[in-house]
């Protein structure tokens, strides 16, 4: 078994739409958002180490923005849990990391919650779930929807899930210019009034349906993203310039942002104007994702 490796899917964490809904005494902003995985993002996989290690490897396009490897989420996660499961297990890790960091679309979260899943499946642990959703959100307010891994509302300051109807196979690009982005910085930026929550029970049948219902919501971040980050404009303004789009949004506190469309020709044919345009961008065409396999 000491060979076996565990393969886990971190997808890239879409909020559908974004609301801040007040601020707590201690600093921290209440959101209520709709959030959605694509199938676009990184990968984690592990396998026992006899010496009881933690090791991490990271590979990909986007290995160099991780380079402080003491302070990885991924190797917190996993100290987090071999601590909270009370086990001396170790593991060699490897991270495929295809996300751009610091962009929104919460991949240090969702690699953070594939450790924990292909950690707890590699040593065996079994912990109850509010446990685990604890330990998730020690590591971070996206961590815990990211460790559910399906659609979900999403409130509190990311400790209240509740699950969102189902939703489409929604074809859609996500663009970012290559150009992190501080999420406190975002929150500290924003200014104006607080929003009321967006939620809806009704099931959207497809794209459009779908992005019909989410025209009235927004994204209460997108505005301080745009004056400490001047490209999420321009990157807000080059998807709208394509062909068909159903609904163009910024992702989380930027810099990503996506576009959905009634087809994956459409979405791909986007992808392609785009990188003729700005090459140096990362732009990448996908789907809304089914809710992932795993232990929840």
């Amino acid at each position: 078994m000491a060979d076996s490796v565990v393969t886990v899917a971190a997808p890239a964490k879409l909020n559908l739409y974004l609301h801040v809904t007040g601020r707590r005494d201690d600093g921290y902003h209440l959101l209520d958002s709709l959030i959605a995985f694509a199938d676009v993002g990184d990968e984690i996989k592990a396998r026992a180490a006899a010496d009881g290690s933690l090791t991490l490897a990271v590979k990909g396009p986007f290995a160099k923005g991780l380079a402080d490897e003491a302070d990885n989420l991924v190797l917190r996660a996993a100290r987090k849990l071999r601590d909270a499961a009370g086990v001396t297990a170790g593991a060699h890790m490897v991270l495929e990391k295809r996300l751009p960091v610091a962009s929104g679309i919460g991949g240090g979260s969702a690699d953070a919650a594939a450790t924990l899943k292909a950690l707890t499946r590699l040593w065996g642990v079994e912990m109850a779930e509010a446990d685990m959703r604890a330990l998730a959100l020690s590591l971070g307010a996206d961590v815990p929807v990211c460790w559910v891994g399906r659609p979900a509302f999403v409130g509190g300051i990311g400790d209240e899930i509740e699950p969102a109807p189902p939703l489409p196979a929604a074809p859609l690009l996500l663009v970012n210019a290559r150009v992190p982005v501080s999420t406190p910085a975002v929150f500290k930026a924003r200014s104006g009034p607080f929003q009321t929550p967006g939620r809806f029970r009704e099931t959207p049948i497809d794209a459009a349906h779908l992005a019909f219902l989410l025209q009235a919501r927004g994204n209460g971040l997108t505005e301080a993203a745009r004056v400490l980050c001047p490209p999420v404009a321009g990157v807000l303004a080059a998807l709208e310039a394509t062909d068909g789009p159903l609904l163009v949004r910024m992702s989380g506190s930027g810099g990503t942002c996506f576009a959905l469309y009634e087809t994956a020709d459409a979405a791909l044919a986007a992808a392609a104007t785009i990188y003729d345009t700005e090459p140096d961008w990362w732009v990448a065409a996908g789907r809304l994702a089914p809710p992932a396999d795993g232990l929840n």
